[in-house]
């Protein structure tokens, strides 16, 4: 049997040969930190393992649980960050299949990009980063946070051994940044992709380029999948109206999120056909620049949803400080001990500080279960979406 499935390997392989763009990864080329025995006999290619690994993973299965845009929200149909990742996944599939690119890499960068989210989404984060900082271990970057997670986090501290090429593609996501066009930065190995790392954690504004085809796709798919569904969401929410939205973007880019989708997967399309990169042609850059520059101003920064911001930075500081005492003072009844270190791998509490576990075990909380450790008085609700 182990020589049937080396022999479907290898016609896996010789098929992506025929069949992708010279610009594609193949899944022969996927290189990981560490060895692997039980992969020599396993039928499915490199790329596909690493989807495997992290859809699998504790983390993914918190992205159920974890903000988008809109938190404490009494509506159903509010897109949460694991909805946001399949649209981010199948949008880049589309893409990366009429561009002959490698669909299994593709699929792990998208479904991998956002596991280092903490909870609160970019509002979370922001606190987080400030008491990481204050305690001496650095900012705190979703994107570091996602290869963290994967590389030393899950599987008890073990971590996923996934690719090069899959870690790449999530550290190098960053949707936020407006992008009229990439071209990957060949050649990395690990030496160098830590290097990255270490650059962008002693200044945040370094800017990151993925090393594949693939991972600049994601990069594309990311900003696609958001800019129309968070309009969706605002409008569903009663903070902006249709009508609103900027003539100049809806002329060319249309008015709902279906269409908005389409014309940027279309256009990505066709400015990237054959072509050793990705990009949006100048027209379509430009209304969508306009589209995230009113969702800034309109959604992401509106008053009405930012009413609870106070009481939920103060959440931030209490369990941190909270665990940071536990940990230093050895309380083995805490949450800490109990349900995130517990079994956990001797290397990793031997690599790790105290501030950086606590770093971890907040990171990869749920919004509930974050609330849930705050005492009751103090937990935050809005009225948004009640109406």
């Amino acid at each position: 049997m182990p020589g049937v499935f080396k022999d479907i390997k290898s016609i896996l392989d010789r098929r992506e040969q025929k069949i992708l763009s010279p610009f594609a990864e193949p899944s022969s080329a996927g290189i990981r930190r560490r060895s692997d025995e039980r992969l020599r006999q396993d039928y499915r290619q490199a790329f596909a393992v690493d989807v495997d690994r992290i859809l699998h993973s504790l983390a993914y299965t918190r992205y159920i649980d974890k903000t988008q845009v809109f938190y404490l929200v009494k509506n159903d149909h509010i897109t949460h960050r694991v909805l946001h990742v399949q649209l981010v996944s199948r949008v880049a599939r589309t893409i990366g299949r009429l561009l002959g690119l490698n669909v299994d890499l593709i699929e792990a960068v998208a479904l991998g990009h956002d596991i280092g989210h903490a909870p609160f989404g970019h509002e979370g984060e922001t606190y987080l980063s400030e008491l990481c900082e204050k305690a001496g271990i650095g900012p705190f970057l979703h994107n570091l946070q996602s290869v963290h997670f994967l590389e030393s986090v899950e599987r008890k501290g073990r971590g996923c051994n996934l690719c090069l090429q899959t870690l790449d593609g999530i550290l190098c996501h960053d949707g936020e940044v407006h992008t009229v066009k990439l071209a990957p930065e060949k050649e990395k190995s690990f030496a160098t992709f830590e290097k990255k790392i270490e650059a962008k954690i002693k200044d945040p504004s370094t800017g990151l380029v993925p090393m594949t085809m693939e991972g600049c796709v994601v990069r594309f798919a990311d900003t696609i999948s958001y800019i129309g569904r968070d309009i969706e969401d605002a409008i569903r929410l009663g903070l902006i109206r249709r009508k609103e939205l900027p003539s100049q973007s809806v002329s060319v880019l249309g008015d709902t999120n279906g269409k908005i989708v389409y014309s940027l997967v279309t256009d990505v399309v066709k400015e990237s056909l054959g072509s050793g990169y990705i990009a949006f042609s100048d027209e379509v850059s430009e209304a969508l620049k306009r589209l995230k520059d009113f969702n800034y101003e309109r959604i992401y920064m509106n008053r009405e949803i930012k009413a609870a911001s106070g009481r939920i930075k103060a959440l931030f500081v209490m369990l941190f400080e909270r665990y940071l005492e536990d940990l230093e003072k050895n309380n083995r009844s805490s949450v800490i001990f109990t349900q995130f270190l517990r079994d956990m791998a001797d290397e990793y509490s031997d690599r790790f500080c105290h501030a950086e576990i606590v770093r971890d075990f907040i990171s990869g909380m749920t919004d509930s279960y974050f609330l849930r450790q705050c005492p009751e008085h103090m937990r935050p609700r809005l009225k948004i979406g009640e109406r």
